[in-house]
């Protein structure tokens, strides 16, 4: 009997992780197995930022499993939303979401929600202000395209790709921040850290400059090597990613960028420390910043792989939602 529910944000949510990835890979070998689940149903898929992989893979899912597809972009063609309770609304947003979101929930039977971190707010952004309020007032399940936290969908397709070329059972995993030049939000890399220390067989290190600490929450029992070298030594993955200062150990430097330090690009000589290390990142990657042109191109290199597997993991979780309606 598959496990069943009503709202995606964490690991937690999907249930028992093994057996959630035995029906990834069922599903990949066949993705139309389950379109009878979708027959009538309609799936809304809500953007508040830009997306690429995300739109384009959960779409596919919902379409491989027999679902008609609305997407709204909310920044383009839609009124402008008001998010907070007790604002005067006599500037340009014309409509609250108290109100659009129900009526959005009108209209299908799932929602997909992404909407990022503002990054001037912790307690906001962590509280998961906006989709909580999906979760409340649409009266339909609801799972994160990514959030101000989380972005789960993009972490089990992670896993997923982790399984598929691990070298042997146990795989060193390690999550490096790399430098970029805007301030991003934590999202990937705390979904990456949870979902790897729910993974059996992986030793997840973490490596970032000081000051850069995540959430003890996503971090878990994971090993923190501020050491890029000696975290790279004996890798068989490198999960590249940049996150702005996530306020862990000082709130006021909260969303601020804090280090510059390009030696944190990774290069061919970074790979060299490794096991022969496949190197992953979530994309959109900006080359020669995050990584290098020869590292993101070399056989060693599972950028594309994990996107497809975006396709699968989305599949999995509204396969389960659908069965749970």
């Amino acid at each position: 009997m598959s496990y069943k529910f009503r709202s995606f944000i964490n690991v937690q949510d999907i249930g028992p992780l093994d057996k959630a990835m035995a029906e990834a890979f069922e599903i990949k070998n066949d993705r139309y197995k389950y379109q009878h689940l979708g027959k009538n149903k309609t799936l809304m898929m809500i953007f508040f930022n830009n997306s690429l992989r995300t739109r384009l893979s959960t779409q596919k899912a919902a379409m491989n499993l027999g679902m008609n597809v609305i997407v709204l972009d909310v920044n383009a063609g839609a009124w402008k939303l008001e998010t907070e309770r007790g604002v005067i609304m006599d500037g340009d947003k014309s409509e609250h979401l108290l109100e659009a979101i129900p009526v959005m929930g009108c209209y299908c039977d799932l929602i997909g929600v992404r909407s990022f971190a503002g990054l001037t707010d912790r307690e906001y952004d962590y509280a998961e202000t906006v989709l909580q309020q999906f979760i409340k007032y649409s009266g339909r399940p609801v799972f994160a395209m990514e959030t101000a936290t989380v972005h789960p969908l993009q972490a089990f397709a992670d896993l997923i790709t982790i399984e598929e070329y691990r070298p042997s059972k146990k795989a060193k995993v390690v999550l490096t921040w790399a430098p970029h030049c805007r301030a991003l939000p934590q999202a990937v890399p705390n979904s990456f850290a949870q979902w790897m220390n729910a993974a059996p067989d992986v030793d997840l290190v973490i490596t970032h400059p000081h000051g850069y600490e995540l959430d003890p929450q996503f971090v878990g029992d994971a090993v923190v090597e501020y050491d890029q070298r000696k975290a790279f030594e004996g890798a068989d993955f490198i999960y590249a990613k940049n996150w702005s200062n996530p306020g862990v150990t000082n709130p006021e430097d909260y969303g601020k960028i804090t280090c510059e330090d390009r030696s944190w690009t990774v290069d061919t000589e970074h790979m060299s420390w490794t096991n022969n290390g496949k190197f992953m990142h979530c994309l959109p990657v900006r080359r020669n910043l995050i990584v290098t042109d020869d590292v993101i191109e070399s056989p060693n290199s599972l950028v594309i792989p994990e996107a497809a597997n975006r396709e699968i993991s989305c599949s999995v979780v509204i396969k389960r939602m659908l069965e749970a309606l």
